[in-house]
């Protein structure tokens, strides 16, 4: 393995971005996130021109917070488990191409603003709302198999990987992305989240909601947790469907 590899990073604010590459050596088992915290200690550029520090997102270095999603050679995925050397291997080449997200507002380099997730996660009320819940005593058994398949789905981090991947996804489109609807089934699972299931169910029948979806299943190739996200939008669309018939039933006055 050389000792030498070249960080090429897309850089800058909204109004101007440019290229800039930066000379590292290639340490064992280094990862993007420790390739980038020693561009900052000493940010000389490969053709030795300082500059200002490159700005990042990072939280847990464990593929835990979902902060450091970016795009490498790319690809949508979190910078602390991509490691330097099975990427050069794999590129055949010593350049490693770094560049923010392009479905979230740009704020600076490598770091985007994904409140647009979050607020979606609120659309769907992404949450139990547990307020008196501890006097009704305990709640309902969860199956092995539910269990299973709730555990899977709430390994979400809000990465913004799968709507980065999502052609739906784009400046044209309200579509919440992937993973807000994931995580509106979690929650309809959760035996006391299961009362406000007609809620979510009717937020994803709005605008931005889950007929938006073009069942491209990039989401599902790029999840780092690799969480059934196509299976899920399938579910809460059969959920959205019967809830459309419910309402329908149920129209006061009808007989």
């Amino acid at each position: 393995m050389q000792d030498k590899f070249t960080l090429n990073i897309f850089r800058g604010t909204p109004r101007h971005q440019y290229w800039e590459a930066f000379e590292l050596e290639a340490k064992p088992f280094l990862n993007i996130i420790s390739a980038l915290m020693e561009i900052q200690k000493n940010p000389l550029t490969q053709n030795g021109k300082r500059v200002q520090p490159v700005t990042w997102e990072q939280g847990c270095l464990e593929e835990v917070c979902g902060s450091c999603s970016m795009l490498i050679n790319g690809k949508p995925r979190q910078a602390c488990t991509a490691i330097v050397e099975p990427i050069l291997k794999a590129t055949k080449k010593r350049v490693i191409r770094l560049a923010p997200l392009t479905k979230f507002p740009l704020i600076r380099d490598l770091t985007v603003d994904r409140k647009s997730m979050f607020e979606s996660l609120k659309t769907v009320k992404s949450w139990v709302s547990v307020d008196g819940s501890f006097l009704k005593g305990f709640g309902s058994k969860i199956s092995q198999s539910k269990q299973e398949t709730m555990y899977s789905l709430s390994k979400c981090m809000t990465c913004g990987c799968c709507s980065e991947a999502c052609p739906q996804v784009n400046a044209k489109s309200k579509f919440m992305g992937p993973a807000p609807i994931s995580q509106a089934r979690l929650f309809n699972l959760n035996p006391t989240g299961e009362m406000e299931k007609s809620a979510r169910n009717h937020a994803l029948m709005g605008e931005g909601g889950i007929s938006h979806c073009g069942n491209a299943q990039n989401c599902v190739q790029v999840c780092p947790k690799s969480i059934p996200l196509t299976e899920s939008i399938a579910a809460m669309g059969r959920s959205v469907t019967k809830q459309a018939i419910s309402d329908l039933l149920s129209i006061p006055g009808e007989e």
